[in-house]
C-alpha cells in the first residue's frame, strides 16, 4: 500500500510491518538485555555497550566522537579521563543510533560499509575478521557485535593492560574465547545460556557466537521503531501529521530530494555518498596510509572513486540522535539539513566549536589536523555526491519538521526490557 504521490511525484514507500524484522527468541533477548548493561565485554572491566549507545541518549553518545577505554561517566558528561589510564585516542566516528537493526533488508553495516552480508570469506559476511570469523551468527546485527569488543580505543583496551588486548594483537579471533569464558564461568549467566540455547547442555560450550546472538535479539527486540507519525500516515492515518510536517514530506520526497538517498522502508539506500562533511578527529583511513583523514569505505574498497563516500543512515528516530554525519560535525537537525542543500557553502562557515569533543588537552594536536590541512581539504573538495538547492527558511524548517514526525511513541517510551538494575558480573551498570 502507498498512501500518497507527494506533490513533486515520488511515491511513499510501504509501511514498515513487524514482518519486515527478523523474528528472535524472547528469551535470548532478555539475555542480551544483561549483556549489552554489563561491562564484563570490556577489556579492563569498565565500559559496556551501553556507555557509548545509551536509551537515554537515544541510543548513541550525544557526542561527535566518542570516548571509549580510559573515559569515565555518561554521554555529555564523559570526561576522557586521567594520567596513565586516559585515553589514547578519541574514537574516529560517531556512535550510530540502534534503530531497526534487525530488519530483514539491511545488508551493510558501519559508516564505511566494513561489514556486509557477502560470500567474500565463505562465513557468509565480508567483515575485519575476514575468514577468521566464525560461523553460527543469526544475524549482520550478531557479527556486528563482535567488533566493538575487540577495538583497541572502544573496549578492548590497550596493550599489556589486560588479556584481551594482548590478545587481539597477535590476531583478531584470539580474543573472542577469553571473553566467553569470562561470561560462562559466572553461574548466573551459564544458566541463562544453558535454559536460552538449545544446542547449549554446558556453560562450557558457550562461545563468542552465542554471546553475539543474545546481543543481537536483544537490541533488534527493543529498538525495534514503526510507530511514528510519519508511519500512522504511511498506514492510512491522514490526520497523523500536522500542516508543517505534511509540507516536509512534499520536499523530502520532491523538490528537495531527499528520498534519493533515504529511500524505501528503512528511509536508506544502504549506498554510499560524498556530502563533504566538516572533517575533524583521527579519521579512519587505509592501513598504509600514514595520514590523519578519513576516506570512507574507499577504507574498505580500495577503490579511489569510493573515497570519502559514507553510508546513508536510516532516518527513524533521527530527532534523538544527534550531532549528525559520520563524525558528529553537526549539533542540529537543521544543521545538517543545511549542509546537504549547499555543502560547500556550509563547510566554509563551519568552525571547530561546533564539534562536541569534550576536552583532552593531549589530542587537541591532532583533533583539527586535517581541518588545517590544505592540500587534505582541496582533495576531499573534489568528492560531491549532491548538488546545491536553494530553498526558503520556511522550507527548511518544513523539512525539519517532517524529520521529528519520523520520532517513535511508544517504541521509545516503553521498550520491551529497559535498563536493568543489575548484571550478573557485579559490575556497575551506567543508568
Amino acid at each position: 500500500m502507498c498512501v500518497a504521490v507527494p506533490a513533486f511525484g515520488t511515491q511513499l514507500p510501504e509501511p514498515l510491518t513487524p514482518e519486515d524484522f527478523i523474528a528472535f527468541d524472547a528469551e535470548q533477548a532478555a539475555l542480551g538485555q544483561l549483556l549489552f548493561y554489563d561491562k564484563i565485554l570490556s577489556g579492563n572491566r569498565n565500559i559496556a555497550c551501553a556507555t557509548c549507545h545509551h536509551p537515554r541518549l537515544g541510543t548513541g553518545d550525544r557526542l561527535s566522537l566518542g570516548i571509549g577505554e580510559g573515559g569515565s561517566g555518561l554521554g555529555p558528561e564523559r570526561t576522557p579521563g586521567t594520567g596513565e589510564s586516559r585515553i589514547k585516542k578519541r574514537i574516529p566516528r560517531n556512535a550510530p543510533g540502534l534503530w531497526n537493526l534487525g530488519a530483514k533488508e539491511l545488508h551493510t553495516l558501519f559508516h564505511d560499509g566494513r561489514l556486509s552480508i557477502a560470500d567474500t570469506f565463505e562465513n557468509g559476511f565480508n567483515s575485519p575478521a575476514e575468514e577468521w570469523l566464525p560461523d553460527g551468527f543469526n544475524s549482520l546485527l550478531a557479527a556486528q557485535a563482535v567488533f566493538p569488543v575487540t577495538a583497541q580505543f572502544e573496549m578492548a583496551g590497550n596493550p599489556k593492560e589486560n588479556e584481551v588486548a594482548g590478545a587481539i594483537h597477535d590476531r583478531i579471533d584470539n580474543a573472542w574465547p577469553i571473553l566467553a569464558k569470562r561470561v560462562r564461568i559466572i553461574p548466573e549467566y551459564g544458566r541463562l545460556f544453558v535454559a536460552a540455547f538449545d544446542h547449549i547442555d554446558k556453560p562450557e560450550q558457550v562461545t563468542i557466537v552465542e554471546i553475539a546472538n543474545a546481543l543481537a535479539a536483544f537490541q533488534a527486540t527493543e529498538w525495534q521503531s514503526f510507530d511514528s507519525p510519519f508511519d500512522r500516515y504511511l498506514a492510512g492515518d491522514s490526520s497523523a501529521l500536522i500542516s508543517e510536517q505534511k509540507r516536509g514530506l512534499d520536499l523530502f520526497y520532491g523538490k528537495a530530494g531527499c528520498a534519493s538517498c533515504h529511500a524505501g522502508k528503512l528511509l536508506s539506500d544502504q549506498k554510499f555518498h560524498a556530502l563533504g562533511l566538516p572533517p575533524f578527529g583521527p579519521g579512519r583511513t587505509r592501513r598504509f596510509d600514514p595520514m590523519v583523514r578519513d576516506v570512507g569505505v574507499m577504507g574498505e574498497s580500495d577503490r579511489l572513486e569510493d573515497a570519502y563516500r559514507f553510508r546513508t543512515p536510516m532516518l527513524r528516530n533521527v530527532e534523538l540522535t544527534a550531532p549528525y554525519g559520520h563524525n558528529g560535525a553537526y549539533p542540529t537537525l537543521e544543521g545538517i539539513v543545511r549542509h546537504h542543500l549547499d555543502p560547500d557553502g556550509m563547510l566554509s562557515q563551519w568552525r571547530p566549536e561546533a564539534a562536541r569533543l569534550p576536552e583532552a588537552s593531549w589530542l587537541s594536536a591532532i583533533d583539527f589536523v586535517v581541518w588545517n590541512d590544505a592540500r587534505e581539504m582541496a582533495r576531499q573538495a573534489r568528492f560531491r555526491d549532491i548538488a546545491p538547492l536553494t530553498l526558503s527558511d520556511g522550507e527548511v524548517s518544513d523539512l525539519v519538521a517532517f524529520l521529528k514526525a519520523l520520532t517513535g511513541t511508544a517504541s521509545v517510551t516503553h521498550p520491551p526490557f529497559g535498563i536493568p538494575l543489575t548484571v550478573p558480573s557485579g559490575l556497575p551498570v551506567d543508568r
